[in-house]
This record gives structure tokens, C-alpha cells and sequence, in this order.
């Protein structure tokens, strides 16, 4: 994915995501019996076209949750207060969890889009996009939802609605 151009993959996805997301309803009404296997076979693909480094929009536009460990294992590493931390960088949302106050993350450097806290990040960092979550339809909101944010995400359903589409 060298050259990534977040403007050409909106342009893609702002077409094409209606039907992704249709595509996962379906999935999700008629789930097939090797989809687990299937989605492991995709994803791996996916990480070998994706740099996730040449695009970040998911830190540029998202904020993940912070859970309690998060924010002492991020407070302790910056060696300040676990108070002070959250009076800094975060707020709660409507749900009652720790966010980002700001967006892009303010551990985002946007010259070479790596994360200054990378090895203490968030788990909801680590875990993203969140392909390996089972049973995957589970996450099929979660899907649904990223597909419009990481062009990871949006490659995975694509490649799994070719699987099954050439099968059918």
C-alpha cells in the first residue's frame, strides 16, 4: 500500500461500503460453516497489502476506549498521576467511558504516523481492527463500523464477500 492516499480510499469506500455492510447483514443471517477459517485466510492476506503506517486514520478520526489499566500503565510510563493524565487527555463520553479529549490522538505523530506510547498503548490499540475477535459475527457491528474508518477492515469484508460471492 505504499503511497496511500486516505482521499482515494474515501472516494472507494463511500461507494462501495452500502454493500459491505449489506453484505455483512447477510453474513450474519446466513453464516457459514467455514467463515471462521475463511476470515483467518482473509485477514492474513489483508496484512500483506496494508501498512497500517501509511494511512493511521484510525488514529486520526477515532479514539479508543481507555480502560482502567490502560490509563495507569499509559499514567505510570509518562510518570505522572493517573488523575493528572485523565485532567490532560481524556474525558468520559455518554456511555461513561474514557476517551480522547482531542482527535487526531495526541500520541499520534503525524509526520511519520507511529504511536509515542506504541508499546503501552491502549488495548483497544493493540487490538485494532479487531479481526481476530471470536465468533467473528459477534463483531459484525464492529466490522460494520470500521469499514468506513480502516482500509484494513474494508479489504478483510471485501475479501470475504469475494470468497463467497465466487462460490456462489
Amino acid at each position: 500500500m505504499a503511497g496511500f492516499k486516505f482521499k482515494t480510499f474515501k472516494k472507494t469506500m463511500d461507494k462501495n461500503a452500502p454493500s459491505l455492510k449489506r453484505f455483512l447483514n447477510k453474513l450474519s443471517k446466513n453464516r457459514p460453516k467455514d467463515l471462521h477459517q475463511v476470515a483467518a485466510v482473509k485477514d492474513q492476506q489483508v496484512w500483506g497489502e496494508i501498512d497500517c503506517l501509511a494511512c493511521a486514520n484510525c488514529c486520526r478520526t477515532m479514539s479508543p476506549t481507555f480502560t482502567s489499566k490502560d490509563i495507569k500503565r499509559i499514567a505510570n510510563h509518562m510518570n505522572i498521576s493517573e488523575k493528572h493524565f485523565k485532567e490532560k487527555w481524556l474525558l468520559k463520553d455518554d456511555e461513561g467511558d474514557w476517551v480522547n479529549k482531542i482527535q487526531p490522538c495526541q500520541f499520534l505523530n503525524l509526520d511519520d504516523n507511529k504511536c509515542s506510547i506504541y508499546e503501552v498503548r491502549p488495548k483497544d490499540c493493540s487490538g485494532f481492527p479487531h479481526h481476530h475477535k471470536k465468533p467473528m459475527m459477534e463483531y459484525v457491528h464492529v466490522y460494520k463500523q470500521n469499514v468506513t474508518f480502516c482500509p484494513a477492515t474494508y479489504k478483510f469484508v471485501e475479501k470475504i464477500k469475494e470468497h463467497y460471492s465466487a462460490k456462489s
